[in-house]
């Protein structure tokens, strides 16, 4: 249980983050990109963007909440632990207060997503080309850990089945010898 303090601390980070992302589109929508590149009004992202944006935010908010590669970058704010379902670890934010709200925002992966999201737009904006490539290589990354968990969940249904399938064949070939 937290103390008082660590709660309003938690929740005046909380707030303060949030001001923070919705400022920050906020000032960018109405002043930043007047400071570069065409102007707002001339910003257009089409579907292939959106879809590359989509699958790098994707990769890179999973990237930040649970690999491996980013865990010396958590480690101030959240631990691995064992799953509750045995099935593996997962990520929860550690300490009271600004500690555990950072915590709370990066073990996350749609929170931290939001924020790679808004930037990957700031960057698309401001550098288009080094940005583009960047997107093309991430959102494959991300497009092919989605095949790669589709497969996964595919083959651990049919182990599940066969080995559902085994109990019945066995079960009816001890009743045909009882009979």
């Amino acid at each position: 249980m937290q103390s008082p303090n660590s709660q309003l601390a938690e929740a005046i980070t909380k707030v303060l983050l949030t001001v923070i992302f919705l400022g920050g589109i906020f000032w960018f929508v109405t002043v930043g990109a007047n400071l570069g590149g065409g102007g707002i009004e001339n910003f257009r992202i089409d579907w292939l963007d959106w879809a590359l944006l989509s699958f790098a935010t994707f990769r890179l908010g999973r990237l930040i909440a649970y690999d491996r590669v980013a865990e010396p970058f958590r480690a101030p704010f959240t631990r691995t632990v064992r799953d509750i379902t045995g099935a593996g670890n997962t990520v929860v934010p550690k300490g009271r207060g600004v500690q555990r709200a950072f915590g709370q925002l990066i073990s996350c992966p749609i929170c931290a997503g939001t924020w790679v999201a808004a930037g990957l737009v700031v960057l698309m904006y401001y550098f288009p080309g080094p940005t583009h490539a960047f997107l093309v290589m991430t959102a494959a990354i991300g497009g092919a850990e989605l095949i790669h968990n589709a497969t996964e969940a595919f083959c651990w249904t049919g182990t599940l089945n066969r080995a559902r399938a085994g109990r019945i064949f066995n079960d009816r070939s001890e009743e045909d010898q009882t009979d």
